[in-house]
């Protein structure tokens, strides 16, 4: 819950310092990619609409360019945008999950005492004389 109202405030709960510095740079390049291409989209839209919007008097800012260029233009910036914006949503639920599962694993044991031994079965005093089984024992050490 604390990352999810503040990003990196589950890490720090965690005592996982390090990743703050990767999922705020993580934000940071995704703020610049939304800024660039908004800026790119918003030069591009208005291009394009000044081409096509019918008035003999609006100057037309590139020239040199066709309709199609500016509208394949104006939707590559368009889709650029909503995908930086998709990549944020995904960061912003993957710093969730991070400190969540950080949480989760803080109390698993990970001693090195932990062992687990495979051995032949042996005898059982239930069982009548000269039969032998055959198995194996299962021991866990934890």
């Amino acid at each position: 819950m604390l990352s999810a109202s503040l990003p990196g405030l589950g890490q720090v709960y965690n005592r996982k310092y390090w990743k703050i510095p990767i999922i705020y740079a993580g934000f940071g390049t995704l703020a610049y990619f939304v800024n660039m291409n908004n800026t790119e989209y918003q030069k591009w839209r208005s291009a394009y609409i000044a081409r096509v919007d019918g008035n003999p008097n609006t100057v037309d800012g590139f020239p040199l360019h066709s309709t199609d260029v500016l509208q394949r233009a104006m939707n590559y910036y368009r889709r650029n945008l909503e995908v930086t914006y998709l990549l944020g949503v995904a960061l912003y639920i993957l710093n969730i999950l991070d400190a969540n599962v950080d949480a989760h694993l803080m109390d698993f044991d990970v001693r090195e005492d932990l062992s687990l031994r495979l051995q032949p079965m042996g005898g059982h005093p239930g069982l009548p004389a000269g039969t032998t089984p055959a198995g194996l024992t299962f021991t866990i050490n934890f």
